[in-house]
């Protein structure tokens, strides 16, 4: 670990938070919007936990999280279609506060949040099973298809806990009008994820006989 490493890890923490939180508390135009509370504690809270122990334990993969970016043109493209969405999203789900739009009860709520803390521990075992995993697509060098583990069950499990993860969000921030904005997500990553077998048949050794072994991508016995 450097220090440029932990300033600039910790400099991008606090953008992020405070990113989120305008996007979420401006719209609502008051700080007593609660489900926004919950998100930011159940979002931010477990990254600076995974931030310090991959700070500690392995750097590069830090790092790499941190300074990816798109080279393709076409996946920059999806990149900013998705965060084109997250704002938009936040957006609507502060706007509904303001206007009192349709809040989501408690018992929608509530398993959301189940769900999107089991999905951030599923990313978390992607990350510490493939410590090749980069923000842009990319094969690093010496890298080896990883074929244990989540990858042993389905090939792209670090684009499923995502997909859970971002579809929960919403729903934990109590609008059903920015759920119907997030489920763009899923049809943007599985675009991005066919581009993405595509190259790694190309360049990964060993990518088509893995393909061959474990036959779905995101969910077991659907696709």
């Amino acid at each position: 670990m450097t220090r440029k490493l932990f300033f600039e890890a910790i400099l991008k923490f606090v953008l992020g938070v405070l990113l989120v939180a305008a996007t979420l508390f401006l719209p609502a135009g008051t700080l007593t919007y609660v489900n926004a509370w919950l998100f930011l504690g159940i979002l931010f809270l477990p990254m600076f936990g995974a931030g310090l122990v991959m700070m500690v334990k392995n750097p590069s993969l830090l790092r790499k999280r941190l300074q990816g970016k798109e080279k393709q043109r076409e996946q920059g493209i999806l990149v900013k279609l998705s965060g084109l969405m997250f704002l938009a999203g936040f957006l609507i789900a502060g706007l509904g506060v303001r206007f009192q739009w349709y809040m989501l009860p408690n018992t929608v709520v509530i398993p959301a949040t189940v769900i999107f803390l089991f999905s951030y521990l599923l990313y978390a075992e992607v990350l510490r099973e493939n410590t090749y995993l980069s923000r842009t697509i990319q094969v690093q060098e010496e890298q080896k298809v990883i074929d244990s583990g989540l990858y042993g069950i389905i090939r792209h499990p670090m684009y499923t806990a995502t997909i859970f993860l971002f579809l929960s969000m919403p729903l934990v921030l109590g609008s059903i009008y920015a759920f119907l904005i997030f489920l763009i997500y899923p049809v943007l990553i599985i675009q991005r994820l066919k581009k993405e077998e595509e190259f790694l048949e190309k360049e990964l050794e060993g990518y088509q006989e893995y393909k061959k072994k474990v036959k779905y991508r995101l969910f077991p016995f659907v696709w």
